[in-house]
């Protein structure tokens, strides 16, 4: 979701392919030309979607998802899900 200064929100999670053992979910926020201006992440106890809700509801609880989590497939094979976010007034 674009917020009025142009700036995006999303959530990123990922699916821990290589177990590396560190299963996470990334708050980015772009500003209007799609460039990377803040960045946090958080721990969450498996990977996935499901978990990632679960994890930001109790870490971020003014934070809400806004999209559907769109699946997509990085170059070394591994899932990663991407989701529109915006904080709750």
């Amino acid at each position: 979701m674009t917020d009025s200064g142009g700036r995006t929100t999303f959530l990123t999670c990922y699916a821990d392919l290589h177990d590396y053992g560190w299963h996470h979910v990334d708050l980015f926020v772009h500003d209007e030309a799609g460039k990377e201006i803040n960045w946090v992440h958080w721990q969450v106890e498996e990977d996935g979607p499901d978990a990632a809700d679960r994890a930001t509801a109790r870490v971020e609880p003014a934070l809400r998802r806004t999209s559907e989590w769109q699946h997509g497939i990085r170059a070394d094979g591994s899932s990663y899900w991407t989701a529109q976010a915006t904080w709750e007034e």
